[in-house]
């Protein structure tokens, strides 16, 4: 497994099978992994094809295994973020971390795609409550790689 991440907030690997596995640490990461797992099922449920899909996950663990969306993306004009995330809410769902760290292009699907759905918020859905608060930067040095 290739790493592709490893902060305060996460371990991410890269699976030679084509998948995606994340452990969630840190500030509040129980609350992250249900949030995120409860995101991504939601959009799944709403057809959204730009997003990984769950394989697998552990919940006493706090890990999750997701398909690949293929690579994170360099660069990005303003424009086409904003469009990329206003494609996102057509499902129902507001990313909150909209910049380009969180963006891939899968070369088999042709398109742009979305990651990172810890902090997103599920717009249809207000009784779920708002999702768990990003980590104070004091206490967590910078979010993102």
């Amino acid at each position: 497994m290739q790493e592709a991440k490893n902060t305060a907030r996460s371990l991410v690997r890269l699976g030679y099978d084509g998948l995606v596995y994340k452990t969630f640490r840190g500030h509040m990461a129980k609350e992250r992994f249900e949030h995120e797992v409860r995101v991504l099922n939601y959009l799944q449920k709403q057809g959204c094809t730009f997003v990984p899909r769950v394989v697998e996950t552990i919940p006493e663990d706090l890990f999750l295994v997701t398909t690949n969306c293929g690579k994170r993306v360099e660069r990005l004009t303003e424009d086409k973020l904003r469009q990329i995330y206003a494609e996102l809410e057509q499902y129902g769902v507001r990313h909150e971390d909209p910049y380009t760290r969180n963006v891939t292009y899968d070369l088999k699907l042709g398109r742009f795609c979305l990651i990172d759905f810890e902090f997103a918020t599920i717009l249809e859905q207000p009784d779920i409550g708002p999702p768990p608060p990003p980590p104070d930067p004091a206490d967590q040095g910078p979010r993102g790689w």
